[in-house]
């Protein structure tokens, strides 16, 4: 043989291999890119948001677990642990995004509007992957500790052109709506939503029960209170599906206020754990397993509320139920996922602030965050009450009210001063970001705004078939990619379906543009319960 010819046979050897190198990275990077690897015979997907926390949220709450528990600063939260990758937020309005069209993100795998319930612009449904699920034979559950019709969990169950019709998503979410019931399990807070506006309790806009609906014409078991969700935690009784349980008239409050009202209302891992036993159980003798989703909602809230002390609870609570899905899965017989992610950042949260002329100090104090017992909301309310009850108090009678009762062993604040003292008593309406302003301030905490912000979320997971997909800096959107494809599900069959048994109508342009303040709605109205309660 040549020299010339040999030449050329290793010249077309070389070339053979290297383009097969290359077909193989690219069919590598294209299956990592969309999740190819899946499991092929049963599975559970729980998917897990986190509203409204940032990366700071976890810096914050992970300083303040090492001080409150004496541990070394290399002792992390399990979230620590998991991470997974990014996400970018943005919604199709805006650079900001809502609650409403993060979710949509995740639900439907598109981008929409602020305020968008599963709704694309133009105002047309998107199906969900949770009704997909449905349709292809999955068991499906929500558990949430805000509202259960509140933006979140209403992505996944209901079509509106805008997240403030919650009386007609709370319909939507018992199966009066075009696909039927497409939810198993229930469990949350927002009983006011269920009921009607003749009943005590009720904040309906209209007469109807949907509980009683529920029940009666679709079949839902119904539990309302903490002593009807013991019967089955931890397992006492099996869950009867469809299961609702609501377990607040709005939202189950603060986890730093529900520990001491624990007879009341069950913690976000208490139903996430009874929820996963509950649908393990109901899928035992199935070939599909089930999909849920768990909402730590309020650590959004905390954010609006730039409430650091109730901000850490419930980061820290969010962290045990996602450490406690993954002893479920270990222990799972059925093949299992986890995928957590949060919609936005709240708040604009900074681990440091300024607060005089001394500049650097490099430091926060996280003791000022273990001193409160209670948070700002809570001790807003009871304000608000004693003044109802004693309209004839004077300004100094009411600041030694404020100081003695709510500030030193509420806040854990013995400093407080006359100024913020006339704050509170002076503008009652507005005690609540007051109260949070004196912990901020001294615990050398910043926030940028009541509202939202653009920064990138964290991706956390357990690991699994096709969870590379989230590995990096990823859309939103490719989150709800993930989800549908890990399930094996026709998506886009539902949206067919939808688009053609029913017609959204808009709210309004403002809704669509993303110019409702949707918290300030939220906190108005529950202000007005609050007097009108007293």
């Amino acid at each position: 043989m040549s020299s010339r010819l040999r030449e050329s046979l290793l010249f077309a050897w070389a070339l053979l291999a290297t383009a097969a190198v290359l077909v193989l990275a690219v069919w590598a990077s294209h299956k990592q890119q969309t999740g190819f690897d899946k499991p092929a015979g049963k599975r559970n997907l729980i998917f897990m948001v986190s509203d409204g926390m940032g990366p700071a949220s976890l810096s914050l709450t992970r300083s303040f677990r090492q001080h409150t528990e004496g541990l070394e600063y290399g002792d992390t939260l399990t979230l620590d642990k998991h991470f997974w990758g990014t996400s970018r937020t943005r919604s199709n309005s805006s650079l900001v995004t809502d609650s409403a069209a993060g979710a949509t993100a995740f639900s439907c795998a598109r981008k929409s509007y602020n305020g968008a319930i599963a709704t694309l612009p133009g105002y047309k449904p998107c199906g969900t992957v949770l009704e997909a699920a449905k349709k292809s034979g999955y068991t499906t559950g929500l558990v949430v500790t805000t509202d259960i019709t509140d933006a979140t969990p209403a992505c996944f169950a209901s079509h509106v052109s805008d997240r403030s019709q919650q009386d007609e998503i709370a319909l939507q979410e018992i199966g009066q709506g075009p696909l039927d019931r497409v939810v198993d399990l229930i469990l949350g807070g927002g009983r006011c939503h269920f009921l009607p506006n003749t009943t005590d309790g009720g904040c309906r806009e209209d007469d109807i029960d949907v509980i009683e609906l529920a029940q009666k014409e679709y079949g839902w078991n119904y539990i309302g209170d903490r002593a009807a969700f013991d019967d089955f935690w931890e397992g006492k009784k099996k869950v009867p599906l469809p299961m609702l349980g609501l377990f607040a008239p709005t939202d189950i409050p603060f986890e730093l206020d529900r520990r001491t009202m624990n007879d009341q209302y069950p913690s976000l891992s208490e139903m996430a754990k009874t929820a996963l036993r509950a649908l393990e159980k109901a899928t035992e003798k199935s070939d599909k397993g089930f999909f849920l989703m768990i909402e730590g909602s309020r650590i959004d809230h905390a954010g609006h509320e730039n409430d650091p002390s109730a901000q850490v609870r419930e980061v820290l609570e969010y962290d045990k139920t996602f450490q406690a899905v993954l002893d479920f899965l270990d222990g799972s017989k059925t093949e299992g996922v986890l995928v957590a992610t949060s919609d936005h950042e709240t708040g604009g949260l900074a681990v440091a602030r300024q607060i005089n002329a001394d500049y650097p100090q490099y430091l926060w104090y996280p003791q000022v965050l273990a001193n409160a017992t209670a948070s700002s909301e809570h001790l807003a309310r009871r304000l608000w009450k004693h003044m109802a009850a004693s309209p004839d108090d004077s300004v100094k009678e009411l600041k030694k009210y404020v100081n003695e009762e709510l500030v030193i062993p509420g806040l854990g604040i013995s400093d407080a001063t006359d100024e913020e003292l006339d704050n509170i008593v002076l503008s009652p309406a507005l005690a609540q970001p007051a109260f949070a302003e004196m912990i901020s301030v001294r615990a050398q905490i910043g926030w940028s705004t009541h509202g939202h912000s653009a920064v990138d979320v964290n991706i956390y997971s357990s690991g699994g078939p096709g969870t590379e997909a989230l590995r990096g800096n990823v859309e939103n959107t490719d989150v709800g990619v993930f989800l549908r494809e890990y399930l094996d599900v026709d998506v886009d069959a539902v949206t067919k379906e939808l688009n053609e048994k029913m017609v959204i109508e808009s709210v309004s342009r403002e809704a669509e543009m993303g110019e409702v303040d949707h918290w300030e709605s939220h906190q108005a109205l529950e202000q007005r319960r609050m007097r009108e309660s007293v």
